[in-house]
């Protein structure tokens, strides 16, 4: 029974390895670092989502194109779901890796099973275009 318990413990330990990777070019840099700053991290969850991206122009954004709806600034890991509370960490492998994104911001209500990346510029945006892709939730965020 021990060795069972020590064996359960050293997985849970492990980080999430993805099936298939098809990185893109930037986007992953840090990607073990900010694993490593997040011990915390345990698989929640999976599910499948419609992903896209969105930038801070305006005919994408409300009057605050540079301020997520949680009171953040936008920057490279926000992410904006319906589905999910402000906080909450989340993955999507075959797309960005080890990528570790959390959810700051959210999308207009007749989105309810998509996920949109905030990207810098709206060409990158429109470039990445919309995938079906398995999210990983990892941690469950504290806000609404």
């Amino acid at each position: 029974m021990a060795l069972t318990i020590l064996i359960v413990r050293l997985f849970a330990l492990l980080p999430l390895i993805p099936v298939s990777v098809q990185g893109i070019p930037g986007m992953i840099g840090a990607d073990l670092q900010e694993q490593a700053a997040f011990p915390e991290n345990a698989l929640k969850s999976m599910r499948i989502v419609h992903v896209t991206a969105y930038s801070s122009t305006p005919e994408e954004t409300d009057d605050t194109p540079f301020v997520t709806a949680s009171g953040t600034a936008v920057r490279d890991g926000v992410i904006a779901a319906n589905f999910l509370p402000f906080g909450t960490k989340v993955q999507i492998p075959r797309l960005f890796g080890q990528k570790l994104f959390v959810v700051e911001d959210r999308m207009h209500r007749r989105k309810e099973n998509f996920v949109d990346i905030w990207m810098p510029a709206k060409s990158d945006a429109l470039r990445f275009g919309i995938h079906e892709a398995e999210l990983i939730i990892l941690a469950d965020g504290e806000g609404k």
